[in-house]
């Protein structure tokens, strides 16, 4: 059995909904997982799993959450090589650079990336949520 970290910044609620979706996937494809909140989450806890889903919506100009996510990712990419990972996150306005600059970052840290990151413009659609679910159990392989 896998064991998964959901790892998640949530403002609005949007991208908490993502993540219980993460959640749901992995424990359906077999996983043991756990959720946390970013400011719960330090580089001494990657060993303790197989993977680990960061999930955080784009802030101001379409950058990670700077008061809690963005400094716990800082302080743990450089311990993310070979780990697998997944990324997520929900947006409000812009392209999705945010996402895009966060996995080539994540996978120029020696991430393994399980899939294309998912994001959802706003509250996440039923779409959104398949994809988020099919992230966890991708994450769970």
């Amino acid at each position: 059995m896998s064991k998964i970290a959901v790892v998640f910044y949530s403002g609005t609620g949007n991208t908490e909904t993502m993540a219980n979706a993460v959640v749901e996937g992995a424990r359906n494809a077999g996983s043991e997982v756990r959720v946390m909140d970013s400011g719960s989450f330090s580089a001494d806890m990657i060993a303790s799993y197989d993977g680990i889903a960061f999930g955080c919506p784009a802030m101001g100009v379409e950058v990670l959450e700077e008061d809690s996510f963005e400094p716990m990712f800082t302080s743990v990419e450089k311990h993310l090589a070979g780990k697998k990972v997944a990324l997520f996150g929900s947006y409000g306005w812009g392209d999705g650079e945010w996402m895009r600059l966060w996995e080539e970052r994540t996978k120029n840290d020696g991430a393994l990336l399980v899939s294309d990151p998912v994001i959802a413009n706003e509250d996440p659609d039923a779409e959104a949520l398949k994809l988020c679910r099919d992230l966890g159990a991708a994450l769970s392989r």
